[in-house]
Order: structure tokens, then C-alpha cells, then sequence
């Protein structure tokens, strides 16, 4: 017998809820399958089997938290698990039961099939984004096991028609129902783990931190001509496009050079004041907000930030973000524009001390000078800062700077 038990996930993440299994009650596992997605408080992470054989029990059910060193499942290594499993789940009635133990007596007996072909886990979790019944997928394999080429080489047979399934309620799936508090009808979802955790940190921040805003306003005309002038050259060179993240993420860290308390964190009665820029992108994902990180980004040239920026806002996209790509910001950008947000003031990505807010590049009218006003892209951007150790003299010192660099973004070309 073999224990699958829930791993050590991460220093900060100590239990996860059981998103959905990916294998069944008698399936063959090879080492390394993954056997069931579990739902962190940061990222949804797929475990894998350590051992090959049968599954033979599954001890939580989706929605089920789980903690770090939990028992999830079993598995036999010997074969005579499955025939185990096959039969459990074939004979349901008593009559059938002793029929079976009839049959048990025989040197050779007759195993009744399992309810479900014999696929890997990877397989299974293809065909159920492809809408693909298992029972209809020839297998190439010799011991007649089901993979995910057989899976993606299927081709369904135009005449048969089958029902449509019906999927199997999520956990979180809405119930529109009555309510006895409301005379009306209603609709409760159940909070995900990761929106849990949102809220939770959220109002932690508020309640822990010394949280300040300070904003300013940003005239975007030279980095809007820039990027006009250099985004094809740039895109045929480097295969990304040239965005504004590059020049805010570069201004940044120009900025928190000239201004380390806005890269620090504080621990106990210490400052730790970090020597590197590993800057947070705030990324709208399908479950909730999530900041990955760009590593070194001190290090990095435009066309590097953008590749990742990229990488990791397909990544947030495809709900595949790893624990790694999500830990160790130093401080963290929120891009509330991209959602029509003209200003707001936004909250500190404990335990960092800093956060740039940008927003919406609107057409103002811009005095010049005495005489002449002109209409200019402008764009509000919003400084949100712990106050505990960060003065107000340097926060706003911090925005003018960032202000500045993208006033003058050639400045920012030289550096990288």
C-alpha cells in the first residue's frame, strides 16, 4: 500500500483545497502522472504520483481542504488491486456479489470490466477538455492503455450521435435558490480559496499597515512617440511587442535605486532593504488578481521585460502560474488603466512598501506655458506606500522621479 499524501507546497502555503481528481477508483497511475489538482492560496498546482500502480481509494472529495503531509489516496502496486477495484465497482447488487464468489473458487477466473477503459490521468484530463468519451478511443498501446496520443489522434464517427453528458457540479458551482434572509430570489457561489485569501490579505494590509497614497500625473506624449517610432523595428528584432510595462518597470527601478526604502520590508523591529528588483506585475486571472514576478528586472533590457511580462500574463491566463513565479517581489505595479480606471489608490502587496499605480492615458488640456494649452495624452499615476517607513518627503521625491524618466524616456533607452 502506498500513501499519496499532499506535499510540502511552499514556505507560506501550508494547506490547499482539492480542486478535482484527474484519475478514478481503478486506474493505473505511472510515476509521474499528475493525480489530482489541488487550489492553493496563490495557484492552482496539479501532484503527482510518485509510485506506479492502482488506485485503489480516494479519501477527499473536491472541496476538501488539505493540509501539508494529509493522506489524499491509495494505490496498490500489485495487480491484483485492479482486479480488486474492477470488480467493486462492477457488482453492485448482493445477488451479484456471491455470484462472484462463486466465480472467485476458479483457478482461472473471469474479471467483469471496469466502468471506465484504462487511461492515464493525462489522457483522462485531455478528453474531458475535448468533450471526448473515452469508451469510443482506440489505444495503440499493447496492454491496450489509453495516452494522450490516442486521445488527440480520435476522430468521431459522423453517424453516431450520443447525448450530450452532464458535467458533474464544481464545488463552487452558483445555486440560485431562496433564501430564508431575502424574500427574493438569490444566487450564493462559494468564495475560492484564492478569493478567500485576496480578502483576507487585503484587509490584513489595511489593518497592519501605515497605508498612504500620493499621486501625479504623468504627460505620455514622448513615450507614446517613442514606441510609434521604434514598435515595428522592435517587434521584427525581438518578437514581442514594445508596451508601456517595459518603460513603467524601467522607470521603477531607476526610481527604488535613488529611493531604497520603497524596496525594503520589515521584519520584527528590522528594515530589510533588498539590493535587488524583482518587480510584481498585478495580472488579472480568471480566479482573482495574482502578481507575478519579473526577476532582476535591473538586469533586463525592454525587450527582455516584455517577453516575460508576456510570458507570465499567458501563464496567469492559462491558470499555470507556478508558486516560483509568484514569490519574492520586492514591489509591484498594478495596471488599472487597461480596465477604463482613471485614478485610484491602490493596496500594498504585503509585505512590500510600495506600489505604482497606473491607470487610464486620457486627452486633457495642458497649459503650456502662460499663453498656450494644448491637448496632450495624460495619465494619472498613484504612489501607495507604508507609511511606517516610508516618509512622505521621499514617496512623493519617488513619484516625481518616475514622473521624470517617462517625461524623458530616451534616458531610460541608455540604461538598458
Amino acid at each position: 500500500m502506498i500513501e499519496i499524501k499532499v506535499p510540502e507546497l511552499a514556505e507560506s502555503i501550508t494547506e490547499g483545497t482539492i480542486a478535482q481528481w484527474l484519475i478514478n477508483i481503478g486506474d493505473k497511475v505511472i510515476k509521474g502522472d499528475s493525480v489530482v489538482e489541488l487550489e492553493t492560496d496563490k495557484v492552482n498546482i496539479e501532484l503527482n504520483a510518485e509510485y506506479s500502480g492502482v488506485v485503489t481509494k480516494v479519501l477527499k472529495e473536491p472541496g476538501d481542504i488539505v493540509e501539508v503531509g494529509d493522506v489524499i489516496a491509495i494505490i496498490e502496486e500489485n495487480t491484483a488491486a485492479e482486479a480488486t477495484i474492477a470488480v467493486a465497482t462492477t457488482l453492485e447488487k448482493p445477488a451479484e456479489v456471491e455470484t462472484f464468489n462463486q466465480q472467485s473458487t476458479q483457478t482461472e477466473p473471469e474479471l467483469p470490466k471496469a466502468n471506465s477503459p484504462i487511461a492515464s490521468p493525462a489522457a483522462r484530463k485531455l478528453a474531458r477538455e475535448l468533450g471526448i468519451d473515452l469508451s469510443q478511443v482506440s489505444s495503440r498501446d499493447p496492454l491496450g492503455r489509453i495516452r494522450p496520443e490516442d486521445v488527440k489522434a480520435y476522430t468521431p464517427t459522423p453517424e453516431v450521435k450520443e447525448e450530450p453528458k452532464m458535467e458533474k457540479p464544481s464545488t463552487k458551482q452558483a445555486v440560485k435558490q431562496m433564501d430564508d434572509e431575502f424574500d427574493k430570489p438569490v444566487e450564493r457561489v462559494k468564495m475560492s480559496r484564492r478569493r478567500q485569501t485576496i480578502a483576507k490579505r487585503l484587509v490584513e494590509v489595511q489593518h497592519t499597515a501605515a497605508m498612504l497614497t500620493t499621486f501625479n500625473e504623468v504627460d505620455m506624449s514622448a513615450v507614446m512617440d517613442l514606441r510609434n517610432q521604434r514598435k515595428d523595428a522592435f517587434f521584427e528584432k525581438h518578437g514581442v511587442r514594445l508596451g508601456f510595462m517595459s518603460f513603467f518597470t524601467k522607470a521603477v527601478v531607476s526610481a527604488l535605486k535613488q529611493f531604497p526604502l520603497l524596496n525594503a520590508e520589515i521584519q520584527g523591529d528590522e528594515l530589510i532593504i533588498k539590493k535587488f528588483y524583482d518587480i510584481g506585475i498585478a495580472v488579472a486571472a480568471p480566479e482573482g488578481l495574482v502578481v507575478p514576478v519579473v526577476r532582476t528586472a535591473n538586469q533586463k533590457n525592454f525587450a527582455e521585460i516584455e517577453q516575460d511580462i508576456s510570458n507570465l500574463g499567458k501563464k496567469a491566463r492559462d491558470n499555470s502560474l507556478t508558486l516560483n513565479d509568484l514569490q519574492g517581489g520586492t514591489f509591484t505595479i498594478t495596471n488599472g488603466g487597461v480596465f477604463g480606471s482613471l485614478m485610484s489608490t491602490p493596496i500594498l502587496n504585503s509585505p512590500q512598501v510600495g506600489i505604482l499605480g497606473m491607470h487610464k492615458i486620457q486627452i486633457r488640456p495642458i497649459a503650456i506655458d502662460k499663453e498656450r494649452m494644448e491637448n496632450r495624452p495624460m495619465m494619472y499615476i498613484a504612489l501607495s506606500y507604508d507609511h511606517r517607513i516610508v516618509d512622505g518627503k521621499e514617496a512623493v521625491s519617488f513619484l516625481v522621479a518616475v514622473k521624470e524618466l517617462l517625461e524623458d524616456p530616451t534616458s531610460l533607452l541608455l540604461e538598458g
